[in-house]
């Protein structure tokens, strides 16, 4: 994170958190034509000065080449006449973020320590398995939230990522799997989730914009099915995601009583956890075949006892949820103020639900040793003292009522 960067202000009790922060333009002064719709490129090269039938065709050629293709060079769009390529170059440019560190664990996930213009740094993680690749992608630059289990959520929030920085990060996996032009078959990147820095719900409308370049099945062709958004429990925006943006829901919900939950996710003392699961069974499109998600990290002597197993068994069933349950090993960070449960007591918890015919499968740690795991991610490379931690929880509290 910049150190010299004003911290954006911490969100009040109007949701959805209404801070709005403009991106510098960039230096060289080109617009950058990544995260723009067919309808956003056409206008930006009519104000540019192409008149609007040629800017409508042109505006389609790029389109394609930037999402479907994956170009960033506008003199390897060959259906576009050679003499506009310097017009475009000297006016525009097509984007990545830039990569300042990249990682690789000994399981194989990647992990990059991503720059944008203004030089806020944010970091992905892209997670290999045998069946499926997984990209986690953020939406802030820091986080609104101070979830106590959460690297992550020890860094102030600075701004929301945009359109493009969010659809960036998939473009900049596809570029490094080499995954152009577009196809559906034979894809190491077959995944998505928004489980990386930030609550996507605090940055709706740029997390919907990047999904639907995602989505489109003239783009990237990722169907919705394949992606999911993970909240701590935003419900204002809940059903808005549903319409939406339409994915699969993920909830941070790592709790089942008000004490715990409001200790580890403090937004449970905004929005509870009998309102957060009405929401949840209100998300459209919820069904037994597309399941809702609950995280549930587990923490040693906090949140794994048998009981806690039977009480969030009621509670799934008292909302009728079509539900699964990812049953997360705490990763340990510096300074954490937790310890993960024991194995013997983790396998002991996922019966408990298996047995009520609830699937409760455990997360497989992966790239801890890069801190690429779950709750791991964290763009800033100073320390932070306890009671300085302790007073940025204090701040966000204090703001998020």
């Amino acid at each position: 994170m910049n150190a010299h960067s004003p911290a954006m202000p911490i969100p009040g009790h109007i949701d959805p958190v209404p801070v709005k922060r403009a991106v510098p333009p960039r230096a060289d002064g080109r617009v950058d034509l990544l995260g723009l719709t067919r309808e956003e490129l056409r206008d930006t090269l009519v104000a540019a000065g192409l008149e609007p039938k040629q800017a409508k065709l042109r505006a389609k050629q790029l389109w394609h080449w930037i999402y479907n293709r994956g170009a960033t060079d506008f003199t390897a769009m060959t259906d576009i006449a050679k003499a506009m390529h310097p017009w475009l170059a000297e006016r525009f440019v097509v984007g990545r973020p830039e990569v300042v560190e990249a990682q690789v664990s000994s399981d194989g996930t990647r992990k990059w320590l991503l720059r944008s213009d203004d030089g806020q740094d944010y970091e992905m993680v892209f997670i290999p398995d045998a069946d499926r690749g997984t990209l986690c992608v953020s939406s802030q630059v820091g986080c609104t939230l101070n979830c106590r289990f959460c690297h992550t959520g020890t860094m102030r929030l600075v701004r929301n990522l945009t359109a493009g920085e969010i659809v960036g990060q998939v473009m900049l996996a596809r570029d490094s799997l080499g995954e152009w032009p577009s196809q559906p078959e034979g894809r190491m990147l077959t995944n998505i989730v928004m489980m990386g820095m930030g609550e996507p719900l605090y940055n709706f409308d740029n997390v919907r914009d990047a999904l639907k370049l995602v989505m489109d099945g003239d783009g990237l062709a990722l169907s919705k099915r394949r992606i999911t958004l993970s909240t701590s429990g935003v419900i204002p925006m809940m059903e808005r995601a549903g319409e939406e943006i339409g994915v699969n829901l993920a909830v941070s919900l790592h709790a089942v009583t008000k004490e715990v939950r409001d200790e580890i996710v403090p937004l449970n003392r905004k929005y509870g956890i009998e309102d957060l699961l009405a929401a949840c069974a209100a998300y459209p499109g919820a069904n037994n075949a597309r399941r809702i998600t609950f995280e549930y990290v587990m923490l040693k002597d906090r949140n794994d006892s048998d009981e806690d197993a039977r009480e969030l068994v009621r509670l799934l069933r008292k909302y009728k949820l079509p539900a699964k349950v990812n049953l997360i090993p705490f990763n340990p960070w510096p300074g954490a103020p937790y310890e993960c449960s024991d194995p013997d007591r983790i396998a002991r918890f996922s019966d408990i639900v298996f047995r009520a015919g609830i699937s409760a499968p455990v997360r497989t740690p992966r790239g801890r040793d890069i801190m690429a795991a779950c709750g791991q991610l964290k763009s800033a490379a100073e320390k932070k003292s306890r009671a300085e931690l302790d007073r940025i929880a204090e701040e966000k509290q204090a703001a998020l009522g």
